[in-house]
This record gives C-alpha cells, structure tokens and sequence, in this order.
C-alpha cells in the first residue's frame, strides 16, 4: 500500500501516541471476541514483516482472533483463503505496511474504511477490513519491491510493538 499526504481525508495520520484512542475507539463499539486483526504481509522482506510482527504480538496479548503471524504470514498468495476462514459477524481490523512520502516515514495511518494491501508494488487484492491502519515502514520510490527488502528492521520492529501495545491499551488487554 503507499499512502500519499493529500488525500480524501478518509485518513489520520498519527504517531504512536495516537494509536490507543484510535483502538479505544474500536473497543467501546465491538467486544474484543468479535475482532479479528488481519496483519498482513511477510516475513521473507524487512519492510513487509511489520504485519506477521505485529499478529504475533498480538497474541502474547492475548487476542483471541488474529490471522497472520511469523510462524504463519497473510500473504498476497493466500490472503483471500485467509479471509474466507472469518466468521462473517466479525469486525476485522486490517493493518499492513506502506511506503510513503518522506514526511510520513515513522508515521500511522488510521481509517474507519479498508485498506488496499500490496497497492505500493502493483498488485491488484481486494480491499480488506472494517478498520484499517497503515504504517509507513519506508519512503516511496521506483523500485518498492527493493524498498521494502532494504527497510531496517528496527524501524518495522518498533512500530509493530507500538501497534501491539496500543491495541493492548486501548481493549485493556496487558501481559
């Protein structure tokens, strides 16, 4: 996914500090059996590890619903098999990582909308999830396939932890 600067408004882009209001949000309109976080991407490139990162993260939580781990990735290649083994009542909160612009490097982007996964390097997957939310792992340029593979890992490290935890906070789910 690249996310652009300008845009519908449809996007807020956020610091880590903005991301617990944005699942407290969540949290008051949807009980925490009924979520199911889709945290997709791989752990074979730096950059797109953010997601199965993050899913695993999630778990130690102890969130009851999360589809993409390190142990076991929601990839391009099996996200719509993935998808399908959601129960349909469920609210499914989507995050991936995104190239960006260099003044949103760092940076989160939260929707109450879907999000397109994999649009940064030309794939065409269906829009997933109720909520979604993008982080900016890298800068966008000609070449986002090695973008992505060169993006240090502390970054997308840090910001899967600040995702897991603020989840955590804002469904008062702590270790």
């Amino acid at each position: 996914m690249a996310i652009r600067e300008q845009g519908n408004g449809k996007r807020n882009k956020m610091n880590a500090a903005g991301l617990s209001p944005f699942f407290q949000e969540i949290a008051e309109q949807h009980p925490v059996e009924g979520i199911t976080f889709l945290c997709i991407g791989t752990d074979r490139s730096t950059g797109d590890a953010l997601g199965p990162l993050t899913g695993s993260k999630l778990l130690e939580y102890g969130f009851p619903h999360v589809i993409g781990t390190l142990p076991s990735p929601c990839d391009a290649d099996n996200l719509l098999e993935r998808m399908a083994g959601i129960p349909a009542e469920h609210t499914i909160i989507a995050i991936d990582a995104c190239l960006g612009p260099p003044v949103a490097l760092g940076y989160f982007f939260a929707s109450n909308e879907p999000l397109q996964p994999a649009q940064s390097i030309g794939l065409l997957l269906p829009a997933v999830g109720h909520y979604s939310l993008a982080a900016v792992v890298d800068i966008n340029g000609p070449k986002p396939y090695q973008t992505l593979q060169t993006t240090p890992l502390y970054r997308v490290m840090t910001m899967a932890e600040h995702i897991a935890k603020a989840a955590a906070a804002g469904f008062r789910r702590y270790l």
